[in-house]
């Protein structure tokens, strides 16, 4: 099964999310490369898709399996650098707390969604 990382990248109270044409929101990311940790591919795919420098920090939680093939660990993260650049999705967003609510994200990423919820 192959790693897939999401990061849900946090600024001022804030945490920034990408919306999948046709799908929902969710916490920008991809796969993880082989050699490669977490971490590593965590701060890889925001510098590649968002053209942001961040610090990864905690995960969210026990990861959750996108399909038979994919299973997706979130990490928190702070940004450090830069401004999101908009590449691979329909629109980027940051939310506040209150703001985040899980109905609206794609189905895997709803229960880090909880679990960002409890730490912001």
């Amino acid at each position: 099964m192959q790693t897939v990382v999401g990061v849900a990248v946090v600024r001022d109270g804030l945490v920034l999310a990408a919306y999948r044409v046709g799908g929902g929101w969710e916490f920008p990311g991809g796969k993880v490369e082989p050699g490669e940790t977490d971490e590593q591919a965590a701060v890889r795919e925001i510098r590649e898709e968002l053209d942001l420098e961040i610090k990864v920090g905690d995960s969210l939680g026990p990861g959750v399996d996108i399909s038979a093939d994919y299973r997706l660990h979130v990490y928190l993260a702070t940004a450090v650098a830069g401004d999101p650049v908009l590449r691979e999705h329909a629109e980027l967003r940051w939310f506040g707390p209150a703001e985040l609510d899980e109905k609206n994200w794609l189905e895997p990423d709803r229960p880090f969604v909880r679990a960002l919820r409890d730490r912001l």
